[in-house]
């Protein structure tokens, strides 16, 4: 049977666990508070999974489209959307399954995935890490109380995700100031859920039904980080014919984003068309619903320096 390991070196080294009372500075061993594994993964109302620092060679596909994920008595709840975090499930996000913690390890019975049991490492009271031994893996979980978790901040630190949750990108308005350009022509765009490096390009005429876009190019891009700002990155698209596009990129909200064309200094704005939720599949009705396609990966971006304008 699995243990629960808890790092509370001066719990440990304090207390003499007998069968009767031991006094330590002045204090029974009944005085003490011993919190059990229950205490420790519901002590924040949700986890985000920091995928970069997962470690080993297996995968839990729960785990990983998982950006938070929550335990509420008994329930386990997960955001795999970027698109209404915060405000999907109450800020919870959806129920992906139920969770067992009487066994002395976290046993999670998934929607999808079955049964999984992991070990639960305590590192300090907001981080946690989550193992597999069967499956070799681990996976390490920040925690935050809902009023203190920064909900904007993880469209940035995910922005290659966010990009994913659309089948397309309209052009919905284009800045009168700006030099002419041609990326001026580009109306559509999308960026595969199978990666974080492809996308694609369309000059359809705005208000094409998605059905009949006609993906005319598929390039390689890139997101950036900026130096000294959280809330924008840089975004390159690579066109064989005139080269590469670089572009400032805002997240306006949960479905428009803005991308000031740095070359030409026009600020367009896309528009998400048809938002993909990763979840169980929908029973009875037509949502677009996808267990397929798409995994969080480690994402490493190199940083640039903001150009002036």
């Amino acid at each position: 049977m699995k243990t629960l390991k808890l790092l509370f070196a001066t719990l440990v080294l304090s207390i003499a666990v007998t069968s009767c009372s031991t006094t330590v500075n002045g204090l029974n061993d009944d005085d003490f508070y011993y919190a059990t594994l229950e205490d420790i993964i519901s002590t924040n109302d949700i986890w985000y999974v920091d995928y970069n620092e997962t470690t080993g060679t297996g995968d839990i596909p729960f785990m990983s489209k998982a950006f938070t994920i929550s335990f509420l008595n008994g329930k386990l709840y997960a955001n795999n959307n970027l698109v209404g975090i915060g405000s999907t499930g109450n800020g919870y996000g959806i129920q992906i399954g139920y969770y067992n913690t009487n066994k002395g390890y976290l046993e999670i019975d998934h929607d999808i995935d079955g049964f999984i049991d992991f070990d639960v490492i305590e590192i300090n009271s907001d981080r946690i890490k989550l193992s597999d031994n069967y499956n070799n893996v681990t996976y390490t979980l920040e925690g935050y109380q809902k009023y203190n978790f920064d909900f904007d901040k993880i469209f940035y630190e995910n922005i290659e995700y966010l990009l994913q949750e659309f089948e397309a990108w309209e052009k919905s308005y284009v800045s009168d100031s700006g030099d002419v350009n041609e990326f001026d022509n580009e109306n559509f765009l999308a960026f595969t859920p199978e990666n974080i490096t492809t996308f694609y390009s369309s000059k359809d005429e705005v208000g094409t039904n998605i059905a009949n876009i006609l993906w005319d190019y598929v390039g390689g891009y890139e997101v950036y980080d900026v130096q000294g700002y959280e809330n924008l990155k840089i975004l390159t698209l690579d066109y064989d014919s005139y080269g590469t596009e670089e572009f400032e990129l805002t997240v306006i909200n949960d479905d428009k984003i803005e991308l000031y064309h740095v070359n030409s200094g026009t600020t367009y704005e896309f528009d998400g068309l048809n938002y993909i939720q990763y979840k169980k599949s929908a029973k009875g009705k037509g949502s677009t619903v996808s267990n397929e396609g798409r995994k969080r990966t480690k994402v490493k971006r190199a940083t640039k320096i903001r150009k002036k304008h």
